[in-house]
């Protein structure tokens, strides 16, 4: 058995980890000591190792829930349920990644559409690109009236 500071030390944790696994109803202890101390068996570090892979892949909480379900009723559940689930995560990262390149490739343009010179930012690019409607960049400072 497993007190919870060996437990979370076992698995490369801190005991608030734990608890808050706890508290969202991912785990819990098997048993508490005569003195209110939680008790955990390897089956519970099974579970909590379970837990910290698939939230390492990127599981939300809810999805983890839903996963721990399966694995205790696996005779209740096809292989396709959790390829569904997978595949459901894979689709959301892939929209994620597609949608994180767009911010890249748009904050390129900006960067380069900017010389990032000394001169006042009351012409600069990259803020009139953000201010406009457009998706027109110019690629260096309008010049002040006073410099023209």
């Amino acid at each position: 058995m497993y007190k919870i500071g060996e437990l979370a030390k076992a698995c490369d944790i801190n005991n608030d980890t734990l608890r808050f696994y706890e508290k969202n109803a991912l785990l819990c202890p098997s048993t508490r000591s005569e003195s209110g101390y939680r008790l955990y068996t390897e089956k519970d570090k099974e579970t909590l190792q379970f837990i910290l892979r698939a939230k390492g892949v990127g599981f939300t909480l809810a999805e983890i829930r839903e996963l721990l379900s399966i694995e205790v009723n696996k005779a209740d559940s096809a292989c396709a349920d959790v390829k569904t689930l997978v595949d459901s995560k894979l689709n959301d990262v892939e929209t994620k990644l597609a949608e994180l390149i767009r911010f890249q490739t748009s904050l390129k343009r900006l960067s380069n559409a900017c010389c990032g010179g000394a001169e006042s930012a009351e012409h600069c690019t990259i803020l009139e690109a953000l201010e406009s409607d457009t998706n027109d960049v110019r690629h260096e400072h309008k010049l002040n009236d006073k410099e023209s």
